[in-house]
């Protein structure tokens, strides 16, 4: 047993180095500002008040979120379906990651001055491109908080469902974590259709949201074994 955990947690730390690599990567590119260019231009972005963008993608799946949350909250108490065979610390830990993950990021971009690219001058803006870690110690000159993706972390902030549902529902776990991933990703691009935000904003949501996740697993962990020691007989 304590091998399989040891292999499990080396695998996450892998997978979330090279995911860290990979978007590391992606910011020396420099092609956050080429994608922006291929959905905007001087005149702003066609697509910023698109009804499928605005009404479905931004409204809908923030209420969408919101509705899950609570329904999570719900499950702690009474629980349905495969939410049965999860420890009360597990069902809790479904609903507090996705807490946790979504104000972690709220109050990372309540701090920074990076703007949004619909406020660049090069979408007809006033705000000068600049590194998005610049955020917290420069102004840009435009109306800044755009940094985390705050949006995206509507969907990127359940991947904390796969280190709730791993132990006893590996299945639905992967599952969980493909769906969140998903989600979260296609909230992104479609804020960065309307110019609301970077693809980097996305990919670093996703990354410190996982990170949320992973490294409050413990606690909730023992959590789980607790309520399970209760159970016994």
């Amino acid at each position: 047993m304590l091998a399989a955990m040891q292999l499990s947690t080396l695998r996450v730390a892998l997978a979330s180095a090279l995911a860290l690599i990979a978007i590391l990567l992606w910011d020396l590119s420099g092609l956050d500002l080429a994608l922006a260019l291929a959905s905007g231009g001087p005149q702003g972005f066609p697509l910023r008040e698109e009804w499928l963008l605005t009404t479905v993608m931004h409204d809908g799946a923030r209420y969408l979120a919101w509705l899950v949350v609570v329904a999570l909250c719900l499950a702690v108490i009474w629980p349905v379906g495969p939410m049965r065979q999860l420890p009360t610390g597990r069902r809790l830990q479904l609903a507090a990651t996705a807490l946790l993950a979504s104000g972690f990021i709220t109050l990372l971009k309540s701090g920074s001055h990076t703007s949004c690219p619909w406020d660049l001058h090069q979408f007809g803006g006033v705000a000068t491109h600049v590194s998005h870690w610049a955020g917290w110690t420069a102004n840009d000159g435009g109306a800044g908080r755009c940094f985390p993706a705050g949006h995206a972390a509507a969907g990127f902030a359940f991947v904390g469902g796969y280190f709730a549902l791993r132990g006893t529902l590996p299945r639905l776990a992967r599952a969980w974590l493909a769906a969140a991933l998903l989600a979260g990703l296609a909230l992104g691009i479609a804020q960065q259709l309307r110019g609301a935000h970077f693809m980097s904003h996305t990919l670093w949501t996703g990354w410190l949201c996982w990170m949320a996740a992973w490294l409050t697993d413990p606690l909730f962990a023992s959590a789980a074994a607790s309520s399970l020691e209760e159970v016994a007989p």
